[in-house]
């Protein structure tokens, strides 16, 4: 993303919907039309629906009729919308991105404990994605969790990976934390 500029503010989307490309696709049609970019988004399905989280940018004013014409555009389409004035992504400087990577069988407080362990440590999280499934042969259900966290500068990272697999063997968890990379194709 480009520096921001001085006036630029923000709104943050999240949107409910039956149909993940109707539901993409007007919103971000409705944000050019109101003279807003689209910076960030997340679309992931959930069962027979799908949501979509935006950040918007744009001027206060176009901002404004961008905010003003989404409840007509929701009910018209049949979405459940919410929206929140937000701020521009904060850099941390020397602050290290890694990755924690678990597979267990599915217990429900599972993310619960994973929170609590990035808490403990004072471990910001940016970003967590978790499924469930059935496991072949057993039909086991499963879980697998992959969590981007932020370490603040100064963390003694053998220290760190020391805990969290011990954290995770207590927990009967398969688990890896490793510095993220990006994905390339």
């Amino acid at each position: 993303m480009s520096a921001s500029h001085p006036r630029e503010q923000f709104l943050l989307i999240s949107a409910l919907g039956p149909n993940p490309m109707e539901l993409t696709s007007v919103l971000c049609r409705t944000c050019i039309d109101n003279r807003c970019s689209v910076i960030s988004s997340r679309l992931t399905r959930h069962g027979e629906f799908s949501a979509l989280v935006l950040q918007v940018s744009g001027s206060w004013d176009a901002l404004a009729r961008l905010e003003g014409g989404l409840p007509a555009l929701a009910k018209r389409h049949g979405f459940t919308l919410s929206v929140t004035r937000s701020n521009a992504h904060v850099t941390r400087a020397q602050a290290l991105p890694y990755v924690a990577y678990v597979s267990a069988v599915y217990r429900p407080d599972i993310l619960n404990e994973l929170c609590q362990f990035f808490i403990d440590h004072n471990i910001e999280l940016e970003n967590l994605t978790c499924d469930t499934y059935q496991a072949p042969h057993t039909n086991t259900s499963m879980l697998n969790a992959t969590i981007t966290v932020t370490l603040p500068a100064g963390t003694q990272i053998s220290w760190l990976r020391d805990q969290f697999l011990d954290f995770a063997d207590a927990l009967n968890l398969d688990a890896l934390i490793e510095p993220w990379r990006p994905q390339h194709p």
